[in-house]
């Protein structure tokens, strides 16, 4: 089995409680917005925090599945989530009044700067994934149900292997944030993914961005409205605002290199019929 570095935090239910308990002026809850913690770490969350001036806004952070199955619930008002596999059964549930494509970042292979395993000369993101295990190269995933964690899992089943459910002693799972298990493939001088704009955020690494250009290592975040009983007044104001302003301020990031952080998605907006029965993301 794959070592594990740590064990899963429970970070989620604390922040739901207090989102539940968030009170705004006169007495009436906060608005509940979900994300992950990508989406924190990066700095894309304060961004919307500097400049939301309306109702009281109360995050909840946590990996996209378990984003998403709270939004399913009706814990949660707006969510920001990039997990495109999970926010398909999400929708599948009817739980979402609206979802939009909202901006685009970009994936990286990354690793200490020797690269071991040959990752800067391999034709896409699939044969990097193949070059790492052909040399039993440590990999280090953050082996949870994030955004990030989806996408890495896809490019080992395209890769046509599956280090998770083998005895592969050289692929390790931290079970935490994408801040941590960067660190965690650091101190190892391990393969990992990441995503740009959280990568620039940690200027005392030694891991390189050795592979990116491909296709397959775009990183789609998607905002959702989510159809909950009692809708906050000011949901459908923050998602709006969010579509606008929130991404026009992220769009002007740029990162150390000087290409944008993220770029918009074009994708249209749709809006899901409710469904008889709920189907929560696995």
């Amino acid at each position: 089995m794959p070592i594990t570095i740590a064990t899963r935090r429970a970070l989620l239910l604390t922040a739901l409680g207090a989102a539940a308990c968030g009170r705004g002026p006169g007495g009436g809850r906060s608005l509940r917005l979900g994300t992950t913690t990508t989406v924190q770490q990066s700095g894309m969350l304060a961004v919307a925090e500097s400049l939301w001036t309306d109702a009281p806004l109360s995050t909840v952070i946590g990996p996209s599945g378990q984003i998403l199955r709270a939004a399913a619930r009706g814990d949660l008002d707006v969510v920001l989530t990039h997990a495109p596999a999970l926010e398909r059964k999400f929708l599948a549930g009817g739980a979402a009044l609206a979802r939009c494509p909202f901006v685009t970042s970009h994936f990286a292979v990354v690793g200490p700067d020797a690269d071991p395993a040959g990752v800067r000369g391999a034709r896409d993101a699939v044969e990097a994934f193949r070059r790492i295990a052909a040399r039993a190269a440590a990999f280090v995933s953050r082996g949870d149900s994030s955004g990030t964690h989806e996408r890495e899992v896809a490019l080992w089943r395209l890769a046509g292997l599956a280090p998770w459910a083998a005895n592969q002693t050289w692929y390790l799972e931290s079970g935490a944030d994408q801040t941590s298990t960067l660190r965690v493939a650091d101190e190892r001088g391990a393969y990992a993914l990441a995503d740009f704009p959280t990568l620039a955020t940690l200027h005392d690494l030694a891991l390189r961005p050795l592979f990116s250009e491909d296709t397959l290592l775009r990183n789609r975040y998607s905002l959702t409205l989510v159809r909950v009983p009692a809708p906050h007044p000011s949901a459908r104001p923050f998602f709006d605002w969010a579509l606008t302003t929130w991404r026009a301020h992220l769009l002007d990031i740029r990162l150390p290199d000087g290409r944008r952080a993220f770029e918009r998605d074009e994708g249209a907006c749709t809006s899901p019929q409710p469904a008889s029965a709920a189907v929560s993301p696995r």
